[in-house]
């Protein structure tokens, strides 16, 4: 085997190994985040769904309150009633249903030979008695029920979640539903357009792995051993194009969760707030539960922007460092209640990249360990360019860290914030004073972009 094949094979291995390696890393941890957020992206879909149900249960409610206010008769009011529910729709296969205790069918606005049956002993494809369940979770104030009924547009028994109420003194179970095959159906999409990206990813690391055989192929063709330094060089700037292809897969995927997923939970809480403007006060029930809903959406929304953000600060991107600390510290005024002492400096020039990410990272850090175990009621937060650099000071009145505390094993902790600041070619300082509060500086003399 020659010298040149030598060399081929050495420059060739690591390339294919590390390649692969960030290949199967890359799938496995797209495949558990997709997982992931496909998960909570069905669960607030589903959610969303069953609260428009109640809604329009609850507007239903609020017009037979109407009617029987404004009806001369108990019985001119049923009459009514039982006419708005048999014209009443919100969608092609949107209708409203009622049942006396009995199992009588009172309404029933697109199979109309069901009024006046008895289906109290009626069971669906599954053997639930599917009436007497209704009564039953009407009866104890309300509430969901998913079972199998004939969808009207295409005929099939398919799945659907009702949601029913009860008249007190008519001793009347009513409700709707809403047909949820189309929730797979989303999904399904989904995925397909998530493999279609996986799909896409790998063969544009297969073209770049193509593309760099070749490159060295070449070069080790047309070129003699003695032109070793030259191939060396060109490794390395492909090793460094492989980590920067790495940084811009990790915040491509950032921004898509930030701008989809994200975008369409905000929207949902959105429509859970305005629907909430239209419910009568006296309904607290329904108050409460679009509020849980609103928590538990809110609560969504937060772990998408946290997995997003782990991935990518986004706000570095989009608004730059200064505005970036000014948020985060905003947010944090807010929220913690600690009186905030800022100095913040525009540099006169840009600041690098990895050097604005790592100063975000070790802010947002130490307030996180501020908030969680300082206990401190004054931060001093400091950053200004003078003739040696940049620098940056944060400083808490708190109880002050030991060498053992806690928090410096979570996050990117002490240890990470000094390996970042110093592959930076930066210098870092934690002072310790116990009892008496904790200062953490940084400075970098280079950091322009």
């Amino acid at each position: 085997m020659s010298l040149r094949t030598k060399l081929i094979l050495l420059a060739l291995v690591p390339l294919l190994v590390v390649t692969g390696i960030f290949s199967v890393v890359t799938l496995h941890q797209g495949d558990i985040l997709t997982k992931r957020e496909l998960q909570v992206f069905e669960q607030n879909l589903r959610r969303s769904k069953e609260t428009a149900l109640k809604d329009y249960v609850s507007i239903m409610r609020t017009a037979i309150d109407f009617i029987r206010q404004s009806s001369a008769t108990d019985e001119e009011a049923r009459k009514r009633v039982v006419a708005l529910m048999q014209k009443a729709s919100f969608s092609d296969d949107g209708y409203f249903y009622a049942y006396n205790k009995e199992g009588l069918t009172l309404v029933h606005a697109t199979q109309p030979g069901l009024v006046g049956q008895d289906l109290y002993n009626f069971q669906d494809s599954s053997g639930n008695y599917l009436i007497q369940n209704l009564i039953r979770i009407a009866e104890n104030g309300g509430g969901y029920y998913q079972y199998m009924w004939q969808q009207p547009t295409t005929g099939k028994e398919v799945d659907k979640v009702g949601y029913v109420e009860q008249i007190a003194d008519w001793q009347w179970m009513f409700g709707t539903g809403l047909y949820i095959d189309d929730i797979a159906t989303e999904m399904r999409l989904i995925e397909a357009g998530v493999d279609a990206n996986v799909k896409q990813t790998l063969l544009a690391i297969l073209a770049s792995l193509l593309l760099a055989i070749g490159v060295i192929v070449s070069i080790g063709v047309l070129f003699n051993v003695h032109e070793n330094r030259l191939a060396d060089q060109n490794l390395k700037e492909l090793s460094h194009k492989t980590v920067q292809h790495q940084e811009e897969e990790r915040r491509r995927v950032s921004r898509e969760l930030h701008d989809g997923i994200n975008q369409l939970l905000v929207s949902v809480k959105y429509r859970l707030e305005t629907a909430m403007t239209h419910i009568p006060v006296s309904e607290s029930a329904a108050h409460e539960s679009l509020m849980k809903g609103g928590e538990v959406l809110n609560r969504a929304i937060q772990e998408v922007r946290s997995i997003s953000h782990d991935l990518r600060p986004s706000v570095l991107d989009d608004l730059g460092l200064m505005a970036a600390l000014n948020q985060l510290l905003d947010d944090f005024r807010e929220r913690s209640g600690i009186d905030l002492d800022i100095d913040i400096q525009s540099p006169q020039s840009d600041i690098a990249e990895e050097v604005a990410t790592t100063l975000y990272r070790i802010v947002q850090e130490a307030l996180s360990n501020i908030e969680k175990h300082a206990r401190a009621s004054k931060l001093v937060l400091s950053l200004n360019e003078d003739a040696e650099g940049l620098f940056l000071c944060i400083t808490d009145n708190g109880v002050g860290i030991v060498e053992k505390d806690v928090y410096a094993s979570r996050g990117i902790g002490l240890r990470n914030m000094r390996e970042r600041v110093e592959f930076l070619g930066g210098e870092f300082w934690v002072s310790r004073r116990p009892g008496n509060g904790t200062r953490i500086t940084a400075s970098f003399k280079e950091f322009q972009a």
